[in-house]
């Protein structure tokens, strides 16, 4: 059936069961809740654990890898975040739905590159789980392309789309950019830094825009400049989003996923009229 997510994600590629998702958490209200939800909108079936040693168990039992996994924060025999840190260990990704939150821990859950964390005192915090589900076993569907000139803004802007499950590819100038896009039509974003020494930002999606349409590529320019009128200036070049760095993961992947729902949605309409 089609899903629409709380924050505007339109699904409707039908059940994603077959993938191996384990839920660590207690509450049986909410494992049910879980539950039914996942297997009406996906047919996804998930194996619970309710309890440290379950969790292990279900490693252990089973060679079939865990694509991913939902864990409350203290789990009975793992009242300290030992569950969580044993996932993490095992390279296991992991939406965390907790609780328990405040600033700090906010900040231990993304220095652990977990995959998202859903606070259960939403009133519609199952259906944010849901979607938070539904996007990281889909964004293998999007290609995005990473332009920057320094390696280490381009290892960081990596590493977090992957931990998203996003197919990444990276250019380390505006020529490379241009040659692996004119390759790889199937990129759908491009996250491009606006200082760069051969081909900036800006020109950059000049070029692009002379041959590519905003519904076959999305355009976020980034910059640590403290001019707020780049941003005016990247999107009359043809940009669709701008962020000024330092930005926080939470709004990063946001507009990403807005922006590639805006394509999504573009794209459906074009073939739909």
């Amino acid at each position: 059936m089609p899903f629409l997510g709380i924050s505007g994600m339109q699904y409707s590629g039908g059940s994603l069961a077959g993938a191996r998702i384990l839920l660590a958490e207690d509450s049986n209200v909410f494992t049910s809740m879980i539950s039914a939800k996942l297997k009406e909108l996906f047919d996804i079936d998930i194996e619970i654990c309710r309890n440290f040693e379950e969790l292990q168990f279900a490693y252990d039992k089973s060679s079939e890898p865990i694509r991913l996994a939902i864990s409350n924060i203290n789990l009975p025999g793992a009242e300290k975040g030992e569950a969580l840190e044993y996932l993490i260990d095992l390279s296991i990704p992991t939406i965390v739905f907790t609780g328990t939150f405040h600033e700090g821990m906010r900040d231990e859950l993304i220095a652990k590159d977990i995959v998202d964390y859903i606070l259960k005192d939403n009133i519609f915090a199952v259906d944010l789980l849901a979607e938070s589900i539904c996007r990281f076993l889909t964004n293998h569907r999007h290609h995005v392309l990473i332009v920057d000139d320094s390696a280490t803004a381009r290892a960081l802007l990596s590493s977090r789309l992957k931990r998203y499950n996003f197919r990444v590819s990276v250019a380390e100038n505006g020529t490379k950019a241009l040659e692996i896009l004119k390759a790889n039509r199937d990129i759908g974003l491009m996250v491009t830094d606006y200082n760069m020494p051969d081909i900036d930002g800006f020109e950059l999606t000049r070029r692009i825009r002379a041959s590519i349409g905003s519904h076959e590529l999305r355009i976020i320019g980034v910059s640590s400049s403290t001019n707020r009128l780049l941003s005016a200036r990247f999107l009359k070049a043809g940009g669709n989003d701008f962020i000024l760095r330092p930005f926080i993961d939470e709004e990063f992947y946001c507009r990403v996923n807005q922006n590639l729902d805006t394509l999504l949605q573009i794209q459906s309409m074009r073939l739909s009229a």
